[in-house]
């Protein structure tokens, strides 16, 4: 994993429990077609004032958006929440929501491996590399250490040597795992990722600024058959996944999701390399309080607090500039200043 990533990763989910009560949100409020906003934050338990500060800080940043969601209503918003960018790898976590979409009805099945589902690569996998279940590759161990699509170099550089452990043995944030899924997803299920997120997430949390032939592409590397699914969300439309999570899986009175696949998909399996961090289904998981998120590259964060009923969405759009970015440290002290202004317990 970047040294960028892991230091967001540590400093975001230590930072969203600060003051955490044992209050459970019980309430019933989900968005339609609009987001409902409240008239002022001040009235939602919020400090408009403290909020203004943050606002002031994050212009002193390169963040494009911000968004805060409490018991299903907007809060606050700044920058442009409605603009679609690729969201990188958050892609993962959307992943794995759709992939407990297909559990449920039992059409993805964990314990295949990858001998039974027939998958390979170019480099071909050995016997005991294909022993990796699917259950393995969405926990990031599945010891396959093969080159792979959509890769950062200090990534590549970081790989463990082939055949240096085998399937289950080690935690190891893997885009072969992940790109992977992608094909054994659409193997299960004969849909890509991509018709499932439009079919299954898209249309029945009535998603504002998705469009599906623009928002959605396949990363092709020659060095392996499996591509990178990218994604195009905005941060209004990521909250709307935050909320499916935050409400264990219900959308209205529909269940898209299970509360039991939300509950196993959030818990950890991994200790990872960030302290008191663990790793779930391509979920990263606060070890100590009930909070998780979806993180990707420059900035792209899901915060999801389902003992407060809170989602923190935070984007960067480096898609003309690929310098574009907020570090972990900048993040923190915006996320900081977004706590603070949380007033009430609830």
């Amino acid at each position: 994993m970047n040294k960028m990533l892991s230091i967001m990763l540590h400093t975001c989910l230590s930072l969203i429990i600060l003051g955490l009560s044992t209050h459970i949100w019980a309430g019933e409020t989900f968005p339609g077609e609009k987001w409902d906003k409240v008239v002022s934050p001040d009235t939602a338990g919020w400090s408009s004032e403290k909020l203004r500060i943050a606002d002031d800080f994050a212009r002193t940043l390169q963040t494009d958006a911000y968004l805060i969601v409490n018991h299903g209503v907007i809060v606050h918003e700044y920058g442009a929440t409605t603009h679609a960018i690729n969201i990188h790898s958050m892609r993962k976590s959307i992943l794995s929501v759709l992939m407990g979409i297909y559990s449920d009805r039992g059409i993805v099945v964990l314990n295949k491996t990858l001998a039974d589902l027939d998958i390979n690569d170019k480099e071909k996998l050995s016997a005991t590399e294909r022993q990796a279940t699917v259950q393995q590759l969405m926990q990031a161990r599945s010891g396959i250490y093969h080159p792979t699509a959509y890769e950062a170099l200090e990534a590549a550089v970081a790989r463990p040597a082939r055949g240096s452990f085998k399937p289950g043995e080690h935690w190891y944030y893997n885009n072969w795992d992940f790109n992977a899924l992608g094909t054994i997803f659409q193997k299960f299920t004969g849909k890509t990722v991509f018709e499932s997120l439009r079919d299954d997430l898209a249309k029945p949390l009535q998603f504002e600024d998705f469009t599906y032939s623009s928002d959605t592409r396949f990363q092709y590397e020659s060095i392996s058959e499996h591509p990178a699914y990218i994604m195009r969300l905005s941060a209004r439309d990521l909250a709307r996944i935050g909320l499916l999570m935050s409400r264990n899986g219900r959308w209205k009175d529909r269940q898209i999701v299970s509360e039991k696949w939300v509950t196993e998909s959030t818990t950890s399996y991994s200790d990872t390399d960030i302290p008191e961090r663990g790793y779930g289904y391509m979920w990263w998981v606060n070890l100590r309080h009930k909070s998780y998120s979806a993180n990707g590259y420059k900035g792209q964060v899901i915060i999801v607090n389902p003992v407060r009923d809170l989602i923190i969405v935070h984007q960067v759009n480096s898609e003309n500039d690929p310098n574009k970015n907020v570090s972990g440290k900048q993040f923190a002290e915006l996320l900081q200043r977004i706590v603070n202004a949380k007033l009430t317990e609830g």
